[in-house]
């Protein structure tokens, strides 16, 4: 490096240093006291209240597994090569079981079904009917409208979804899904 870049260099380290020292020194600026005054002024309490916080419900790891073994067992039972997912509250994924012989694009085609029935809580063959209404549906990222995605429901809400993928038809694929639906309350 010649002299010159050197110097520009040290110069923008140095710069960027005191800007990070510059921001923490001004984010501890105010003193305790004057936040507990604002906090008074305000009629809080030091701290966040119940009021700030929800309380949610998840599918524990053995209850999602329960589920995806007994979509794949009904799976088998029809003589059907699927994909099972599971997704919790946030779309993200919990389990994921693919069958022996399961097609390759059923892992992703399960999980995005799994992660459309929860975000809209209705089965993804009902979610199929709201396309008419609104094409543009389809463009959300993550999403699949077919068949074979269902919601877990707790007292009407969605607390996780169970996407299968693989079976002819996405009526089947909705009905291994609802078996592991229904495995969770035995």
């Amino acid at each position: 490096m010649n002299t010159r870049t050197r110097v520009l260099t040290g110069t923008a380290l140095a710069v960027a240093l005191g800007a990070g020292a510059f921001g923490a020194v001004s984010a501890s600026a105010t003193p305790a006291s004057t936040t507990a005054q604002a906090a008074a002024v305000a009629g809080k309490k030091d701290g966040p209240s119940d009021k700030d916080f929800t309380t949610t419900t998840h599918l524990t790891v053995d209850a999602a597994t329960r589920a995806a073994q007994a979509a794949l067992k009904a799976a088998a039972a029809e003589n059907q090569k699927v994909t099972v997912a599971v997704v919790d509250r946030n779309g993200n994924t919990i389990v994921t079981l693919r069958g022996d012989g399961a097609g390759p694009q059923s892992y992703e085609s399960a999980q995005r079904k799994a992660y459309t029935a929860v975000s809209w809580n209705a089965p993804t063959s009902v979610l199929v009917g709201r396309l008419a209404q609104a094409p543009n549906l389809k463009d959300i990222p993550g999403t699949l409208f077919l068949g074979g995605g269902t919601p877990v429901q707790v007292n009407g809400a969605p607390v996780a979804g169970i996407g299968v993928a693989g079976a002819p038809s996405g009526d089947l694929d909705e009905k291994f899904a609802k078996a592991g639906v229904d495995a969770l309350g035995k």
